[in-house]
């Protein structure tokens, strides 16, 4: 039936590569300078196909190297992508078509992968390198086995330096969805269950460089239809006796006890309004003589009883986080992407509450300048392609973001994307000093709008409401586990180009690593300007761990 002899072939890729199926890999050995300060992760793939026949091959993944015991395997495995892109496109996408792509990190079962005829797939290796490893250069080997036979194998080496990668200073949230974990696994909200979902979900959340946590006080007033309901997540039991509001903080008590825990840092109140102009409260759910009533949310205004409710309720609430001593790490938001027509209403919602939240930080993704400049907002989160404008009135400590609506020249992750697009963000970060920054969709498991759940390995794009990639870094693993994704992988990496720069800035200067970073160069670097080559962030990386080994040696001789 197949008189060939069948013959195997692997690749040895950096991080930044992206295995299509249909489309042989370039192998570029100046990308393949990896390196590593302890403490951090560094990653690349092995793609690996077959010829010559007509079946898929079961293959042991065999590590040679004296760090096996640091190195982690996992299949990249290709999810289904409907809407790609938006309409409007740039010249730095990879595809703007639907099909296949490389996304989704999966452990090995039994060791083993699988080798495809006629068929481009990968093997993604994480080295994570312990503080006590001894410094050096290690040799890694990943060799295909087959009933004791190497059908292939490629070699490569990591330099390990002497010094650990420093702690992450910027704040860093990626919304995550409790409702969405709940729907998904079938668990009813804030069950023990539901609870053992959510800490897996946070130690993966935290160990990939995010440290504020989204805190749903009441349902999130977020990506829902007008007139629609998300499932209720509500940490605040609500009691209601002839006009009186009482509250129960022991379930917020035990999400805060865990969110410490797992390593959060930063607490993030949910929007005390609607979405796009608060005009309107989120959901609340209480008690009202003995019977489970929705008091507020869409049928109800947003300035009225609702503002008596928050007389009663923040004073509570801000008395128990100084009591737990996390009142000077925690922010409020109060609507998210208020447009400019949203001027008066999103006012009237913060001059409801203002004198509540004296001391606190207020701070909303938003696009218009006007807000800032009517003194609305604290702390503007505006998009990265929207940001210049506060940059050239002066601003700074800023934040930013980017979504759906960052698709044109600025970074963004969706997976139509080189990963380039994404970990180019460490560096724009390091440049503009930018002390935050948050993004929507860290688990969001919904159709647009919430209309209805979805399953995320089969659609990947909100039901067609965003590219995919937009809505979710994470997948749903078997036993309540989330599994991780290149794109999760790739921005972890920018992060990590950011603690580096500050590294050495923190042994050089300022103005030197900046000198580093754009003496290369056509133009300056910006959030709209930077390089396409993946070479030059890898080896630009490579220099930098250079430097700051070099200059430590000093600083310790």
């Amino acid at each position: 039936m197949n008189p060939q002899t069948p013959s195997y072939e692997i690749k040895l890729l950096s991080s930044l590569a992206k295995v299509f199926p249909d489309e042989t890999p370039v192998y570029q050995p100046e990308c393949l300078l990896l390196s590593t300060l302890k403490g951090e992760t560094v990653s690349f793939q092995a793609a690996c196909t077959a010829s010559g026949t007509f079946f898929k091959t079961a293959a042991e993944v065999v590590i040679h190297s004296p760090l096996k015991h640091c190195i982690r395997v996992r299949n990249v495995l290709n999810v289904p992508v409907g809407r790609a892109c938006n309409p409007e496109t740039d010249d730095n996408y990879l595809r703007t078509t639907s099909g296949m792509y490389p996304d989704l990190l999966r452990e090995l079962s039994d060791n083993t992968t699988f080798i495809f005829p006629g068929m481009w797939r990968s093997l993604w290796l994480d080295i994570k390198v312990p503080e006590e490893t001894a410094p050096g250069v290690y040799p890694v080997e990943i060799a295909l086995v087959k009933e004791g036979e190497v059908l292939c194998s490629a070699a490569a080496s990591v330099t390990v330096y002497d010094v650990a990668l420093p702690k992450q200073k910027i704040m860093h949230t990626e919304w995550l969805h409790a409702d969405c974990l709940a729907d998904y696994y079938h668990v009813p909200v804030f069950s023990e269950e539901h609870w053992a979902i959510l800490k897996n979900f946070f130690l993966e959340y935290t160990d990939r460089g995010c440290n504020m946590m989204l805190t749903p006080l009441f349902t999130p007033a977020l990506d829902t239809a007008f007139g629609g309901d998300r499932t209720t997540v509500q940490l605040i039991g609500i009691t209601v006796d002839d006009g009186t509001y009482r509250f129960d903080f022991s379930r917020l008590k035990r999400w805060v006890d865990l969110c410490l825990e797992c390593g959060i840092e930063y607490f993030e109140m949910c929007h005390l309004f609607s979405q796009w102009g608060a005009k309107y409260p989120p959901k609340i759910m209480a008690d009202v003589n003995g019977k489970e009533e929705k008091i507020f949310g869409w049928h109800t205004p947003a300035v009225g009883e609702y503002t008596r409710f928050l007389h009663a309720f923040l004073p509570e609430l801000t008395a128990r986080l100084k009591e737990w001593g996390i009142d000077t790490v925690t922010y409020f938001h109060l609507s998210d992407e208020p447009r400019p027509d949203d001027l008066d209403t999103y006012r009237q919602a913060k001059e409801s509450v203002a004198d509540l939240l004296k001391g606190y930080h207020t701070f909303d993704a938003l696009s218009s300048y006007e807000f800032y400049r009517h003194g609305l907002v604290d702390k503007p989160i505006p998009g990265n392609n929207e940001i210049d404008e506060f940059l050239e009135h002066g601003l700074t400590d800023m934040w930013t973001y980017y979504c759906v609506g960052q698709y044109l020249e600025v970074s963004n992750r969706f997976m139509s994307m080189p990963s380039l697009r994404n970990r180019i963000y460490g560096l724009q970060l390091y440049k503009y000093d930018i002390i935050g920054i948050l993004h929507w969709g860290y688990n969001f498991y919904n159709s647009q709008f919430s209309l209805e759940h979805i399953n995320p390995y089969e659609t990947t794009d909100a039901g067609g409401g965003f590219p995919a990639g937009d809505p979710f870094l994470v997948y749903p693993g078997e036993d309540g586990r989330p599994e991780e994704s290149i794109r999760m992988m790739v921005h972890y990496e920018g992060l990590c180009d950011l603690r580096a720069c500050r590294l050495l800035e923190s042994l050089t200067s300022r103005e030197y690593v900046m000198e580093l970073i754009e003496e290369s160069l056509a133009e300056p670097l910006t959030f709209k300007r930077y390089p396409k080559s993946d070479m030059y962030l890898i080896q630009l990386r490579s220099r930098i761990n250079r430097e700051i080994a070099s200059r430590s040696s000093l600083h310790t001789t």
